[in-house]
C-alpha cells in the first residue's frame, strides 16, 4: 500500500471512529428525552371528554377566552368535588397538561375535575417573573409587558371562579400544578392568593420569583418533583426553594429524579403527584 493511500486509509478510519462516538453521544442525549409511551384505553376515553370551553375576558378587552376542562364520569351536582388548575409550559395551551402523561386518567379515577386555563398568552408567565433568558410575550404587540403579566395572573382567577360558578367544587380541596412555566406560575400563584390552594405542585418549575414569596404560603403542603439532570431549568434553584421550604417547617415532599430530565420528570411521576394531592385538604 503506497504511503498516499495509507493515509487516506487512517482518515477514513479516525472519521468513522468520530462519527460513532457522534451517534454514541447523541443517542445518550436521545434517551433522557421523554417520548409518550402508548396511551392506555382508559387514557384516550378520557381525553376524548375534554371540553374546550370560553368566556368573556372583560378586562383584556371583551376578548374570548379559552380554557380546557375535564370533568370526571363520576361528578355529581349534589357532591363536592376536587378541582386540579393545571397550568401548561411555556408556549403551550389549554391541551398541554391534559395529555401530560396520564393525567386526565388519574383525575378519572380519583374523582378529580382539571381545569387548564392559558394565562391569556401561552408566554404569559401567569403574572410571575419569568426565568433569566426568557420574557412575557403576547400576540397582541400592541401590550406591554407589565398588561400581559397582570392580564395572564388574571386569565386564571377567572377561569378558577368560572368552573366554581359552573359546578359544585369543594372548596377545601381545590390544587394547583404546573410544568416549566407553569411550576413557576404555581410557586407565584400559590404564594399571592395563599387562602385558595388545598397543596401544590410545581413540576421542573421554572421561575425568577425570590423563595420568599413562599412566607405567605408557608401553610400549604408541597409537592416538588424535579430531574437532578433537567438541562431548562437549573437544579440547584429548586433546591434553593426546597431549602426555603425546609427553614419555613412547611410540610412538602421534594423528588429529584437522578438522572431526569425537564420533560420526563414530572410526567414520569403525575402519578405520585396525585397521590400527594389526595393526602390534603384545607
Amino acid at each position: 500500500m503506497k504511503k498516499s493511500e495509507t493515509k487516506i486509509f487512517k482518515l477514513r478510519q479516525l472519521i468513522s471512529m468520530a462519527c460513532i462516538l457522534f451517534l454514541a453521544l447523541n443517542l445518550s442525549a436521545c434517551a433522557k428525552i421523554w417520548i409518550q409511551p402508548p396511551r392506555s384505553q382508559a387514557n384516550l376515553d378520557a381525553l376524548a371528554r375534554v371540553e374546550i370551553k370560553s368566556y368573556i375576558f372583560e378586562e383584556a378587552g371583551g376578548i374570548e377566552m379559552e380554557y380546557g376542562l375535564y370533568v370526571p364520569t363520576g361528578y355529581r351536582q349534589d357532591d363536592p368535588t376536587a378541582l386540579v388548575v393545571a397550568l401548561h409550559g411555556n408556549g403551550s395551551g389549554a391541551m398541554y397538561m391534559m395529555e401530560y402523561n396520564n393525567l386526565v386518567e388519574l383525575a378519572e379515577n380519583y374523582n378529580y375535575m382539571v381545569v387548564t386555563p392559558i394565562g391569556f398568552s401561552e408566554t404569559g408567565w401567569f403574572g410571575s417573573e419569568p426565568m433569566g433568558g426568557f420574557k412575557i410575550s403576547s400576540r397582541n404587540s400592541a401590550l406591554d409587558m407589565d398588561t400581559i403579566s397582570r392580564l395572564s395572573e388574571i386569565d386564571v382567577i377567572n377561569v378558577l371562579k368560572e368552573v366554581k360558578e359552573q359546578y359544585n367544587i369543594d372548596e377545601s380541596r381545590i390544587f394547583l400544578i404546573g410544568q416549566s412555566m407553569g411550576g413557576g406560575g404555581t410557586w407565584y400563584l400559590g404564594s399571592k392568593y395563599p387562602d385558595i390552594w388545598a397543596a401544590m405542585a410545581p413540576l421542573s418549575p421554572a421561575t425568577g420569583e425570590d423563595p420568599a414569596i413562599l412566607e405567605s404560603a408557608s401553610h400549604i403542603p408541597v409537592m416538588v418533583v424535579m430531574g437532578e439532570a433537567d438541562r431548562e431549568v437549573d437544579v440547584n434553584v429548586t433546591r434553593d426553594w426546597v431549602a426555603k421550604m425546609d427553614s419555613l417547617e412547611m410540610e412538602y415532599e421534594y423528588l429529584e429524579i437522578a438522572g431526569g430530565s425537564h420533560s420526563a420528570s414530572g410526567r414520569n411521576n403525575i402519578g405520585k403527584v396525585f397521590e400527594f394531592l389526595d393526602k390534603h385538604e384545607k
